[in-house]
């Protein structure tokens, strides 16, 4: 990215360590790094990397050891519980690996869960609409396939339209072809709502849709790169 990109994230020396009995686990080591408005971002690695502990710190739902973490300019690592609650409210939509959604309710009803609480959101069909889903507003999960399940997931992280979405292998518990799906819906909201989207994957194919790849391994960033041309979801294959 150029320097006159706004950088909405900046993290310096983030660290963290888990206190595992008598051993201490360093899951991230002195990470330094900067994520940028609109841009779509996959963290590359192997499991126990630190990938998912440097997404968590980053989304507010974990703390760092040491070292900054910065959200426009606002350090989160100095933040009290109800600013990061806050913060995680407004700002940040999740998605995981497990849909989560509740059973008893429908899709549309799933997603409006958010749509009340947050500030300014978008209507809940609007939402279900830009993850292709429309149809499907009154099923309820057991009658949608996973792959629609976790489109509604994206559904109702995007619907108090926030300004970071992190994907934690979004794609982990589904099919290629299927994932391909999901990765469409995350796409095309990166692409229309200019949310700054972050997918975590050890998947190498799924790094070529990103604009930049970023290789975690033991807690480091050991590579960065940029994406020229970067792929459509529907031309990758695994």
């Amino acid at each position: 990215m150029t320097d006159g990109s706004e950088a909405v994230f900046e993290t310096r020396g983030l660290t963290k360590i888990y206190d595992m009995g008598e051993v201490q686990v360093h899951a991230l080591r002195g990470i330094d790094l900067k994520l940028y408005r609109s841009e779509l971002v996959v963290l590359l690695g192997a499991s126990g990397s630190g990938k998912s502990t440097l997404v968590n710190i980053l989304g507010g739902l974990d703390t760092a050891t040491a070292g900054h973490v910065f959200y426009r300019g606002t350090d989160l690592t100095r933040a009290a519980d109800r600013e990061l609650t806050e913060y995680r409210r407004n700002y940040v939509g999740f998605v995981f690996q497990f849909y989560n959604l509740i059973p008893s309710l429908t899709a549309l009803e799933n997603v409006a869960i958010v749509t009340d609480i947050a500030k300014s959101p978008m209507k809940p069909m609007e939402a279900l609409e830009l993850v292709q889903l429309a149809d499907r507003a009154d099923h309820f999960p057991s009658q949608l396939s996973g792959g629609q399940q976790q489109r509604v997931a994206i559904a109702r992280a995007i619907a108090k339209r926030p300004a970071v979405l992190l994907c934690d292998e979004p794609t982990g518990a589904l099919d290629s072809k299927t994932g391909v799906v999901v990765l469409e819906a995350l796409e095309r909201v990166n692409r229309e709502l200019g949310t700054t989207t972050v997918i975590i994957t050890h998947n190498v194919v799924q790094g070529e849709m990103a604009e930049r790849v970023i290789h975690l391994k033991d807690g480091q960033i050991t590579e960065t790169h940029h994406n020229e041309h970067k792929k459509k979801p529907g031309e990758l294959t695994w």
